[in-house]
């Protein structure tokens, strides 16, 4: 369990829970602009690799041109105490995607923060208003959906929940703008508009592999050379991690009451397996060895 302080004074570092998949790619995109980050997760082993991979990330986005000429990175900070992050000026939830334990983790961080404070939710589909149970003062929550690598792609899907305040989503508006980020901003819903749309097609073309019709290539040879998909959906569910999409496809279902969305076999062979993508070094596609 995470240790708090309170402190009523603002400042321009981002906090960042959870150094995962995308806590990583969140943390080196705010890094690349110069904004200094407080990453916390609960432990050591994860932190010392997301330290590593971060380092990679910042790397591979000077290289691609995400990060403007001549900017100095921020700071990296990582703790396994949420003390170091109290004094955050936007706080960004990004563990993995299961509701009860984004509500345990926000309400823990709803009670460290003084009013006023944006508290972002990455999340790929669970309501926001869901998870506004669990915290002091819903009208500081709002979502947003970064895409990975969250330093490469311009966009974010922001979430308003029905208790958001107008100053909150004009904070979580300006502070992504400072990440170099464009929003759109969308109601909240299961699935938002991105993973309502994405997760389905994926499911789908999955189970075109399953039934024989086309190998992966080819599917994402189509929908690449067709219908102007940048990498094909297989690869993109590589990229998310199977288990993740297994995972956002399910709370699809229940959230939604549309049996369709349910991920289908071939899928969940595949995670059962640990065949889970880019992260495991095999999904649909072989990466080979994974470094630790």
């Amino acid at each position: 369990m995470w240790r708090w302080v309170t402190v009523n004074s603002r400042s321009d570092t981002i906090a960042v829970f959870g150094a995962g998949v995308m806590g990583r790619s969140i943390t080196a995109l705010a890094l690349g602009r110069g904004v200094d980050v407080v990453l916390v997760d609960v432990s050591e082993d994860i932190l010392q690799k997301a330290r590593t991979e971060i380092a990679q990330q910042m790397r591979h986005g000077q290289f691609m041109g995400a990060f403007p000429d001549g900017q100095v990175a921020g700071t990296l900070t990582t703790t396994l105490s949420g003390t170091d992050a109290a004094d955050a000026g936007v706080v960004i939830e990004a563990i993995t995607e299961d509701a009860s334990l984004k509500a345990r983790i926000m309400a823990e961080i709803s009670g460290m923060l003084p009013a006023g404070i944006p508290v972002i939710t990455n999340t790929s589909g669970i309501p926001v208003a869901e998870l506004a149970k669990s915290v002091r003062r819903p009208e500081d929550l709002a979502g947003a959906h970064f895409m990975n690598p969250a330093y490469l792609i311009e966009m974010v899907e922001v979430i308003r929940g029905p208790q958001t305040g107008d100053e909150t989503m004009a904070a979580v508006r300006s502070a992504l703008e400072r990440l170099g980020k464009k929003t759109v901003v969308v109601r909240d819903a299961p699935g938002f508009v991105t993973s309502r749309l994405l997760h389905p097609m994926i499911n789908e073309a999955v189970r075109i592999v399953a039934e024989g019709v086309a190998s992966v290539e080819s599917v994402d040879r189509l929908m690449h050379g067709c219908l102007g998909h940048p990498t094909g959906p297989l690869r993109t569910a590589d990229l998310i991690g199977l288990d993740n999409l297994a995972d956002a496809l399910r709370l699809l279902a229940e959230r939604t009451g549309n049996s369709t969305f349910e991920p289908c076999e071939l899928l969940l062979e595949k995670v059962r397996r640990g065949d889970l993508g880019r992260k495991t070094g095999r999904g649909f596609y072989d990466y080979g060895k994974v470094l630790s």
